[in-house]
């Protein structure tokens, strides 16, 4: 599985916190995630990142 980051992100870095390996903080403020498929030992703390979104802004690809 992958993940995305959409517009509605707000920066605030939780996902970053979560589950580092996957997701990151870019240039522009704002969060990003990895453009590779999920390892299965990432995948708890990414799920976590998806549900802890604030604003709802990690959605699966």
């Amino acid at each position: 599985m992958k993940y995305r980051v959409n517009e509605d992100c707000i920066g605030c870095g939780m996902c970053e916190g979560t589950c580092p390996s996957v997701f990151s903080m870019g240039d522009d403020g704002l969060a990003h995630a990895a453009d590779r498929e999920v390892t299965p030992e990432e995948a708890d703390s990414a799920a976590e990142a998806k549900e802890n979104c604030p604003v709802g802004a990690i959605e699966e690809a």
